[in-house]
């Protein structure tokens, strides 16, 4: 199986798939997700580490059960060869309805067929006011009108 754009990455290629996988984490579906990544892709997210497709399906199913109305967005850092780094902000609140704005940066590792084979990712939260939220659109995928990181200050 190969996931296009393909390494070795330009600043091109790089933001294509930083905007696609940004896409599929807003469909908030794990099995889409997880067909990103290889059979045996290894993970560190926070504090936790995880490792293969079936793993990352889990962990993806109890993250979106408890960040409810998750919207991401995600911007290229740099790229080198089969490797991007991105940094990402997203919005979410729980089930008592506090809103957060979760800030951090992924390292990611490509195999030769562009799936996934490493994301180390390191994450803070911070707690929001609903009215600070700068994320609006419906559930699902950024409009492509919708500013990015950059252009909201973030």
């Amino acid at each position: 199986m190969s996931r296009p754009p393909l390494p070795p990455f330009t600043a091109e290629t790089a933001a294509q798939k930083a905007r696609l996988a940004e896409d599929a984490w807003n469909s908030r579906d794990p099995e889409r997700v997880s067909l990103a990544y290889t059979e045996d892709s290894v993970w560190r997210n926070r504090a936790e580490f995880v490792s293969g497709r079936g793993k990352i399906v889990g962990f993806l199913k109890r993250k979106w059960a408890r960040e409810l109305d998750y919207r991401l967005i995600k911007e290229v850092w740099t790229w080198n060869a089969n490797r991007i780094a991105v940094r990402f902000a997203y919005e979410w609140r729980d089930d008592s309805g506090h809103w957060f704005r979760s800030y951090g940066n992924e390292n990611w590792e490509f195999d030769e067929a562009g799936l996934m084979r490493r994301r180390v990712a390191s994450i803070n939260d911070l707690p929001i006011a609903e009215h600070e939220r700068k994320y609006h659109w419906p559930l699902g995928r950024r409009p492509d009108d919708h500013p990015g990181l950059s252009e909201l200050g973030l």
